[in-house]
């Protein structure tokens, strides 16, 4: 796979998942959202944005943590 066609997902320590595209994201109601290749985008995982499924940064102040690592 050719980095141009490639996602990639990286895990924040306490942060956001950043989505680096190409990708197509879908919610429940068939809306979509398109990422270009290269494009970055920051996806919700304290549970507490005001923009899900995208991060809005209130994990810095609603005390969320995770450090979480691939095994």
């Amino acid at each position: 796979m050719s980095s141009d066609t490639e996602v990639v997902i990286k895990v924040r320590d306490n942060g956001p998942y950043k989505v680096t595209g190409p990708i197509r994201l879908v919610d429940v109601d068939g809306n979509e959202w398109r990422l270009r290749a290269g494009e970055s985008v920051a996806l919700c995982r304290c549970g507490r944005s005001q923009d899900k499924p995208f991060c809005d940064r209130s994990h810095r102040t609603t005390g969320f943590e995770s450090c979480e690592r691939a095994h």
